[in-house]
C-alpha cells in the first residue's frame, strides 16, 4: 500500500510542505520559550497570552473556505507555508512583548492554514485505508526533520544568538514554500469542494471531539514546556534536546499508530489517548521531580499522535465536497478551546501552577466519554 501511496504525486508535494512546516515549528518552539523567558521576559500570564495570540489564527482557519473561491487548495498550502516562514524569520528582531504577539501571530497564521489545507487534502487524495498511513508517515517524516533540527538547537544555541536562529530557520521555511509554488500535484479530477461553511448535525461528535481536543494541545504545548523552564530552569539547549527524544520517539511511534487506527477503528485508539492523558496530567501537577516530569513530557508527545484518528474518523463520515469545509470548520472549533485555555490557565498559573494541569486532568474524562460514543 505504500508503494501505491508515492506513486500519487499529491504525496510528494504535502511530504515536502509537512517537513518543512513540523520542522519550522519545532525550530521555533524550540527557541520560543527561552527567548520569551530571557529575553523578553514574560511570566506565567504572559506566555498564556501569546499562547493565545498564537492560536486565533487556528480559530479563523474556517476563512480558508472562502480564500478556496481565488486560491487552488495546495496553492492556498504552500503560501501558508511562505507567510510562517515569514513570521518566524521576523521573531528574533522583536524583542518587546507587543512584537512578541506580532511574530507570533504571522507566524501562526501560515501553520493554521497550512494545517487545515494539508488534512484536507490528505482526506481528498487518498482512501480511507490509505489516509491513516498518510497521516502516520507524514507525522513520522517531520518527526525526523525535527530531529535535526533539534540536534541543531542543541548543538549551536548556546554560541549562535536567538536573532541568527530565528532568522535563517524563516528563510529555510521561505524558500521551500517558494519552491512548492511551482509544482502542480494535480493529475485527476476531485469532487469540487464547497467554498461555503459546512455544519451538519450529522458531524457534531466531530465537532466535540475537535473542541476537547484543542484544550489539551494547549495544556500539552504551553504550560508542560514552561513548567519545566520556569520551575525546574532547563536551558534551550535542554529544551532541544527533550523534542529531539520526543521526535524520535515520534518517527518510530506513527506507523504502529496507523496500524492500529485501521485494525482496531478510532474509538479504541482515542479511548487510549484520553485514559492516558488523565494519569499524565496528574502527574505533571503532583510530581516534584524534573526526569520523571520530562519523561511525561515524551509520552504527552507519544500519544499527542493519537489525533490522527480525528481526521480519519471525518473522512469516514464526511460526504466527499464537505471535507475541506468540514476540516477547516474543525479546525475553527478546535481553536476555540486553544484560543480560551491558555487565557484562563495563565490566569491560573499566577495562583498555583498546578490548577491549569487538574482542568485538563477533568477535560480528558470528559473527552473520554464522547470517545465512546464513535460507533
Amino acid at each position: 500500500m505504500l508503494q501505491e501511496i508515492k506513486k500519487n504525486p499529491m504525496y510528494t508535494y504535502l511530504m515536502v510542505l509537512v517537513i518543512c512546516a513540523t520542522a519550522g515549528l519545532q525550530g521555533w518552539m524550540a527557541l520560543f520559550t527561552n527567548f520569551a523567558k530571557e529575553v523578553v521576559g514574560v511570566n506565567g500570564l504572559e506566555i498564556g497570552i501569546s499562547q493565545s495570540v498564537r492560536e486565533i489564527p487556528g480559530f479563523l482557519t474556517f476563512l480558508a473556505i472562502y480564500l478556496l473561491l481565488w486560491f487552488k487548495e495546495h496553492k492556498l498550502s504552500a503560501w501558508s507555508v511562505v507567510l510562517m516562514g515569514v513570521g518566524i524569520a521576523m521573531t528574533g528582531f522583536l524583542t518587546s512583548f507587543d512584537g512578541l504577539l506580532l511574530s507570533t501571530l504571522i507566524m501562526s497564521i501560515g501553520f493554521h492554514y497550512f494545517e487545515t489545507t494539508n488534512k484536507s487534502l490528505t482526506i481528498q487524495y487518498f482512501t480511507k485505508q490509505q489516509s491513516a498511513i498518510v497521516f502516520a508517515r507524514l507525522r513520522g517524516l517531520g518527526a525526523a526533520a525535527n530531529v535535526i533540527i533539534g540536534i541543531y538547537v542543541f548543538l549551536v544555541s548556546q554560541y549562535v544568538s536567538y536573532q541568527t536562529n530565528f532568522l535563517c530557520l524563516g528563510i529555510l521555511v521561505v524558500c521551500v514554500g517558494v519552491y512548492s509554488l511551482m509544482q502542480n500535484p494535480i493529475q485527476k479530477e476531485m469532487p469540487i469542494q464547497k467554498t461555503k461553511l459546512v455544519l451538519k448535525k450529522k458531524y457534531w461528535l466531530y465537532y466535540v471531539i475537535n473542541f476537547l481536543s484543542g484544550a489539551r494541545r494547549q495544556i500539552f504545548t504551553v504550560f508542560a514546556i514552561f513548567l519545566l523552564v520556569e520551575k525546574y530552569e532547563l536551558h534551550v539547549s535542554h529544551v532541544a534536546l527533550l523534542f529531539i527524544v520526543n521526535n524520535i520517539t515520534t518517527y518510530f511511534a506513527n506507523p504502529l499508530i496507523s496500524k492500529a487506527i485501521n485494525k482496531y477503528g478510532e474509538r479504541v485508539v482515542l479511548s487510549l489517548e484520553s485514559a492516558s492523558l488523565f494519569i499524565l496530567f496528574l502527574g505533571y501537577a503532583f510530581i516534584d521531580n524534573v526526569w520523571i516530569v520530562a519523561g511525561l513530557y515524551v509520552l504527552d508527545s507519544l500519544f499527542f499522535n493519537f489525533s490522527i484518528g480525528i481526521n480519519t474518523y471525518l473522512q469516514k463520515i464526511a460526504s466527499p465536497r464537505d471535507i475541506a469545509p468540514s476540516t477547516a470548520v474543525g479546525f475553527t472549533i478546535n481553536h476555540i478551546s486553544a484560543v480560551v485555555i491558555p487565557l484562563i490557565g495563565g490566569t491560573l498559573w499566577m495562583i498555583n501552577p498546578i490548577l491549569p494541569f487538574i482542568i485538563g486532568a477533568f477535560l480528558t474524562v470528559v473527552n473520554l466519554g464522547f470517545i465512546q460514543k464513535i460507533k
